[in-house]
């Protein structure tokens, strides 16, 4: 089983760049994430956010491994504990099949790309920068896999 970030946004600070960095290569052998950037949508005065955010929705979908299993990271998703995040890894793991983990834009995905996702993950109900999210959800995700393989990161 392998794992995609998609993620709208380019070009991460260095510091998120080196912390997602970081956790990929810890994950590498339980869960290999690859992260893949999509190009937002043209956004500014006279522009409308509605169709960036369509755009957005697009090139997301258009990225999506052939039969994965698609987590939309969105704030009325599901909170879990990290130990309920190992359960869901452990079940996701049970589908035996690809993992695709979404970030959308400012606005958040657009309607098609909830449609398409099989869940939604809430990180909680604060605003956090997107870029941020991505280190959040690796971190998140090594910590699970962690859990499960009885290494001791995992300290809850």
């Amino acid at each position: 089983m392998k794992a995609r970030l998609i993620a709208v946004g380019e070009r991460a600070p260095a510091w998120v760049s080196e912390g997602f960095g970081e956790y990929r290569k810890r994950l590498s052998h339980w869960l290999p994430l690859e992260l893949v950037e999509v190009e937002p949508g043209l956004r500014g005065k006279g522009r409308d956010a509605t169709r960036a955010t369509a755009d957005e929705g697009a090139r997301v979908l258009a990225s999506l491994p052939k039969g994965a299993h698609v987590v939309a990271l969105d704030v009325p998703g599901r909170q879990w504990t990290s130990e309920q995040l190992a359960q869901r890894l452990e079940h996701w793991r049970g589908l035996g099949c690809d993992l695709a983990f979404l970030i959308g834009g400012p606005e958040g995905h657009s309607g098609e790309v909830t449609a398409r996702a099989d869940e939604s993950w809430s990180l909680g109900p604060l605003t956090l920068p997107h870029m941020l999210v991505r280190l959040l959800v690796a971190e998140q995700l090594y910590r699970a896999a962690a859990q499960l393989a009885n290494h001791p990161y995992h300290r809850g």
